[in-house]
């Protein structure tokens, strides 16, 4: 059977119709530019892409909690500027590979700034990709070189190791007195980061590094790692660790008859930690950038607001989520407008005070690398809970 085509039929236009159509479609362009999401939605997109399931859940978890936290607050107050937050949670699996697809992921949803990952690895890896889009990225993670690559779109919610490990160092030689130290670090980015800086910091000083032992992410048994240690006749422990791993260390360390000085950094005396590790915490010493147990107005303020939204206390994590939200609100608001390179520019030396932005717990600086600075503390477990004994001021600012 033939098919028969039609020929096409001709339609002629008046030259008014064409100009009113040519006006019409300017219009329809215009009018769909102005309605993009950069420029022209009730809302603006942030991503949480973070570790909830594998080695890194307590941290991730806590970091996604405080990030909620301080959005269903900025949302009930009428949002940043007149707009609400949306938020995307994706796990990364404690996997820096999954980390980076679901940052790709985030970009083509058009997201305004993305928070996470918290462990190390994980953002070193993810960060190119924002880097690329130019799109502000927020992180937890500690280790020194995340901040040393000239990313102008990272930042921190947490001290970098080149400012909390001397702080710790400090406190060994001066303070704690140890003479013989042996650390204990886990072979990451995060640990090996640590352990750097605490070798260059006690080189030269009266304190001898006689065991530098390492570990691996995730292990179970540090029988081994605490006997070698024991045997080094050193008089003070430095620990440094992931939080999955501590509650473990310590536990040993009790098991195998330790009494001398445990010290640490902000993952050995985390809550969970604490819970996990029982009577093995008490009277462990960590420098914490931040503690919810901080005789603060502000962070008291948050500690009862988190636990009762989540039914549990926060550790650090929760607050880097939590201040981190509010950072980024104080950087749209100072530029006036939703431009990610700009927002990203004005956080670069910027200075945020409670009294102008209570969300950030503390007064905060970030420098011109996206290092950020305040205030810290010293603290010790007590009956299962961390307790501040002594506030360390924020470091001059450098110029």
């Amino acid at each position: 059977m033939t098919k028969h085509t039609q020929a096409p039929r001709l339609h002629f236009f008046s030259s008014n119709s064409i100009k009113l159509a040519i006006t019409s479609l300017i219009s329809i362009t215009l009018a769909c530019s102005l309605s993009t999401p950069a420029q022209a939605a009730d809302s603006v997109k942030l991503a949480s892409i973070v570790e909830l399931t594998g080695s890194g859940a307590t941290a991730g978890t806590n970091f996604k909690n405080g990030v909620n936290l301080a959005i269903k607050e900025i949302n009930a107050a009428g949002g940043i500027m007149g707009k609400k937050i949306e938020t995307t949670v994706m796990d990364t699996q404690s996997n820096p590979g999954i980390a980076k697809g679901l940052t790709k992921k985030a970009i083509d949803d058009d997201v305004f700034a993305v928070f996470g990952p918290v462990f190390s690895g994980s953002i070193i890896v993810s960060m190119a990709e924002t880097r690329r889009a130019e799109i502000p990225n927020f992180t937890g993670g500690e280790a020194a070189d995340i901040t040393m690559q000239g990313n102008p779109y990272i930042f921190r919610t947490s001290f970098t190791q080149s400012i909390a490990i001397p702080k710790v160092a400090n406190y060994i030689r001066r303070i704690a007195l140890i003479k013989n130290l042996a650390i204990i670090y886990v072979n990451n980015d995060f640990g090996k980061g640590g352990n750097d800086v605490m070798l260059k910091s006690l080189d030269p000083s009266k304190t001898k590094i006689v065991a530098d032992i390492s570990t691996d992410p995730g292990q179970i048994d540090f029988s081994a790692a605490i006997l070698k240690a024991k045997q080094s006749n050193a008089d003070g422990i430095f620990v440094y660790v992931n939080e999955e791993e501590s509650a473990r260390i310590l536990r040993e360390l009790k098991k195998q008859g330790w009494n001398k000085p445990i010290v640490g950094e902000t993952t050995l005396t985390g809550q969970k930690v604490i819970d996990l590790a029982g009577d093995a915490a008490n009277g462990v010493r960590a420098h914490v950038g931040l503690t919810v147990d901080a005789p603060n107005p502000a962070i008291r303020a948050f500690k009862a607001k988190f636990e009762k939204e989540y039914k549990y206390t926060s550790d650090h994590n929760g607050m880097k989520g939590y201040s981190g939200v509010y950072i980024l609100k104080a950087a749209i608001e100072k530029v006036g407008k939703f431009d990610r390179k700009a927002v990203a520019a004005a956080l670069h030396g910027i200075k945020i005070s409670t009294a102008a932005q209570p969300g950030v717990l503390m007064d905060v600086e970030i420098d011109n690398k996206g290092d950020l600075n305040r205030a810290s503390f010293m603290v010790e477990v007590k009956n299962g809970k961390q307790e501040v004994i002594l506030e360390l001021p924020m470091i001059p600012t450098q110029h």
